[in-house]
Parts: structure tokens; C-alpha cells; sequence
């Protein structure tokens, strides 16, 4: 009787068990409450939330999750900023851990947790490891010789020793499936050339991710690897080559998934990423060959229609016509001829960042004469930019009055002052830059 009593106690106590999920802030912000999620692909699902409670300039704040939580990666939201979450693993077994709110990316350390312990050595082991070999590759490059070459296949042996011990001491953990898939394909001798390491590198760079892995596909893994192969690894300066290269390894990313609703799933995470970069080319260009393809219950509408709607100004599209007077003469945007390429910039003489950068620019573009460049000043009035517009002969200068309510400003979607829109000969939009080094860059491709 009594060992029925002792065992019907402890499944008692382990229906009623409970894992605890403990954060400490290093210090205080704005945000009050942390919310938990259940990361599934690019979707979370809300778990609960709690309240943050502040002592001695430092937050703390208290999760539980019930015996029996489904194990995978979970995230804490402490705040609406775009880094303001912590990932991490959950598989059966308490987790706490410390960060800096204001840098958590590279503060956070697990003082509980055997999974994600185990994951933090082996990112910071093998990432030191790493980046010595590359910086030996990037070296060999310039300065070819035996000792590199000898350095490299020491270095190379290291972090095959790295990974090996480090898949032995995570087997049967879920960390394994992440740990092994992070494994990167290293050339068993260094490269003579840069290209032949460029190709090497995209051709081999998905041979350790396995995109049927339950594991993977409930995380954002698989789709941080999609965007790191992408819009990283095959990125180009020149725009034309830039957006081949994002085509075909759109097309290599999206024949990743073994299933049409994983495939749906990468399709629309890429066409949220060139959205996201205003890369309205790519978009059109993965509704058109991938997404409108998918079986009709694999389509979200919804979501295609509000991508449209948020690029109506992008990469791609024709740039809204402009009217304006100049010299007695009537010129619209969409009939000016004379260049190979066009500038428009959006300013006012109100701006001090302004009042630095486009004088820089005229500067920078004596003697680049296939960009022409227009110039449209938002103004509440033309007092200042009468005179202004005097100091840059050889643009086409339009007085934009309303300033933030002027109608093309608004057609543009322009929020900050100096905006730039690189157009080409056909006045389509081929890049948004969002500096001037940026800016600086493409017209030297142009020019």
C-alpha cells in the first residue's frame, strides 16, 4: 500500500512540475512587462506575460512553463524595438540567464541552462576559430606564402576538433540539430584565387542545414540561413548584377523546402525581406514566378496585397511624374532627356544636414555627366532657396512649397530630409540609398 502511495505521489508531482524561465535586466528601461512566445518558422505564438520588477537598477522577471511545454526555441519580448527579444532553447529543464536591455545581442549569458550553455561556447569557440582561418584565406590573397598555408591546415584541424567535440557532447540534446547545422564548409586546402573561394562558398553553403529538420523549422535558423545566403553572400555593387544574383539565389533558397507549405513559407519571408528593403523588382518578381504559382490555399492575398501597397515607391517601380517650370519652359520628370541615369533628391534649406550634403554632392558630381540631377527643395517658402538654388548650376531645381505636406513629397513617401532616388535612362527607380557613402558608391557605378 505504501509503494502505491509513494508512486502515485511522484507521478503526482511530476504531472505538476513546472520549469522556470528567470531573466535579470543589468539595467532599467521604459518597458514594464516581458511577453513570451513560442517561435514556430516566421511566426510566434504568445504564451503569457509578465510584469518586470525593478530593484536596484536592475529588472527581473519570472516565467513558468508546465512539465510537458513543448520543447524548441522560445523568445522574450522586452521591448517594441527591433532587437528588443532574446531567443532561446526550452527543452525540459530551467533556464536563466542575464543581459543589458540597451545590447542584448552582446551581453546576454546563460547562468542556468545546459542546452543554451552549450550553444554559447560552441558559437564563441568556433566563431574565434573562424574568423582566424578566414583572415588567414583574406591574407594568402594579398601576400601568398608556405607559412600561411601551413597556418591555415593547423587552424583548419582545430575546428574540425571544435566541431567534433562539441557534436559528441550535445548528442541527444536538442542543441545537436543547431549545432550541426551551423557547421560550415571549410576547403581542405586555401584558395589561390578569391573567386574560386566566392564560389565555393554559395555552392557549399547549405551542405549542413537540413530543411526537413522539425528542430529547425520551428526557429528562425532556416530563415536566418535563407537570408544570410541571399541577400549576404550573393550581394553585388552593380544593380543589374546585384539583382541576378538575388534571383538565382532565390531560386536556390526556395528549392530548400521539402514541402509546398514550407515553401510558401520561404517565398513570402524573402518577399518580406526585399520589401523591407523597398526592392520592388524582386518582389514583383517572386509574386510573379514563385508565389502565383502556389496552389490557391498556399496564397495569402492579404498579405500580397498589403506588400503592394507599401511599395508603391521602391526599387522597380517608375518614378510618379513631376511637373515644374524652369526658364519659362513647362519639363516633367518622365519626358527629361540627356542622361544615362538621374538623380532626385529631396531637401529643404531648413536642414542642416542638408545644408552639408548637397553641396558635397555637387561636388562630388563635377564631371560625372551621365547622372543628371534633380533637386527638389521642400519649402514653406522661396525666400532662402531663391538664392540657394544659384550656388548649383547645372541641376534641374523645383520648389516643393508645404514642406512635409507638399503632394509629391508625399507621392515619394518622404519622412527625412535629404531623401536620394537613383532613376534610370527609362526614370525607374534603381536604388533608394540611405547615406551618402551609399549614394557616392552607386554613382561611381554609374559614372
Amino acid at each position: 500500500m505504501k509503494k502505491i502511495i509513494v508512486l502515485f505521489l511522484f507521478i503526482s508531482t511530476l504531472s505538476y512540475s513546472q520549469f522556470s524561465i528567470k531573466g535579470t535586466m543589468t539595467s532599467t528601461q521604459n518597458s514594464s512587462w516581458v511577453l513570451l512566445y513560442k517561435i514556430e518558422g516566421t511566426t510566434q505564438s504568445f504564451i503569457k506575460n509578465t510584469q518586470i520588477r525593478k530593484e536596484d537598477k536592475k529588472g527581473f522577471f519570472e516565467f513558468s512553463l508546465p512539465n510537458g511545454s513543448q520543447k524548441g526555441t522560445y523568445r522574450i519580448k522586452f521591448s517594441l524595438g527591433k532587437n528588443g527579444f532574446i531567443d532561446f532553447l526550452f527543452n525540459n529543464e530551467d533556464v536563466v540567464f542575464e543581459f543589458n536591455p540597451n545590447d542584448s545581442a552582446n551581453t546576454l549569458v546563460f547562468k542556468e541552462s545546459k542546452e543554451n550553455k552549450l550553444y554559447t561556447s560552441f558559437t564563441k569557440k568556433i566563431y574565434s576559430t573562424q574568423f582566424t582561418l578566414d583572415s588567414l584565406q583574406s591574407e594568402y590573397f594579398k601576400k601568398p606564402s608556405k607559412e600561411i598555408k601551413d597556418l591555415y591546415r593547423k587552424h583548419l584541424v582545430k575546428i574540425k576538433a571544435i566541431e567534433s567535440n562539441f557534436i559528441s557532447a550535445s548528442k541527444g540534446k536538442l542543441v545537436n540539430h543547431f549545432i550541426k547545422a551551423s557547421l560550415r564548409y571549410n576547403s581542405p586546402v586555401i584558395f589561390d584565387r578569391p573567386i574560386n573561394y566566392i564560389r565555393s562558398s554559395v555552392a557549399h553553403f547549405f551542405d549542413h542545414v537540413d530543411f526537413s529538420n522539425q528542430s529547425l523549422r520551428n526557429s528562425t535558423f532556416l530563415f536566418d540561413k535563407v537570408s544570410e545566403y541571399v541577400l549576404f553572400l550573393n550581394f553585388a555593387v552593380n544593380p543589374k548584377q546585384k539583382e541576378e544574383n538575388y534571383k538565382k539565389a532565390s531560386k536556390v533558397a526556395i528549392g530548400k523546402a521539402p514541402t509546398t507549405a514550407f515553401k510558401a513559407e520561404v517565398i513570402n519571408y524573402l518577399i518580406s525581406q526585399f520589401s523591407e528593403i523597398q526592392n520592388a523588382t524582386l518582389v514583383d518578381h517572386l509574386f510573379a514566378n514563385y508565389f502565383d504559382k502556389l496552389p490557391k490555399e498556399n496564397q495569402n492575398i492579404l498579405f500580397k496585397n498589403q506588400i503592394l501597397a507599401r511599395l508603391r515607391i521602391a526599387i522597380g517601380r517608375v518614378a510618379p511624374e513631376i511637373s515644374w517650370t524652369e526658364n519659362g519652359k513647362e519639363l516633367k520628370l518622365s519626358s527629361l532627356k540627356g542622361g544615362m541615369s538621374y538623380l532626385l533628391i529631396f531637401y529643404s534649406t531648413g536642414c542642416p544636414h542638408c545644408l552639408r550634403e548637397v553641396p558635397e554632392i555637387y561636388e562630388y558630381m563635377k564631371g560625372k555627366n551621365n547622372t543628371k540631377v534633380i533637386a527638389f527643395a521642400m519649402e514653406n517658402s522661396d525666400d532662402i532657396w531663391s538664392d540657394y538654388r544659384l550656388k548649383m548650376p547645372g541641376w534641374h531645381h523645383i520648389l516643393g512649397l508645404g514642406k512635409w505636406n507638399n503632394l509629391t513629397a508625399r507621392t515619394y513617401q518622404v519622412n527625412t530630409t535629404p531623401s536620394y532616388f537613383v532613376l534610370g535612362m527609362d526614370k525607374q527607380i534603381i536604388a533608394i540609398p540611405k547615406t551618402i557613402n551609399d549614394l557616392k558608391i552607386i554613382l561611381k557605378e554609374l559614372n
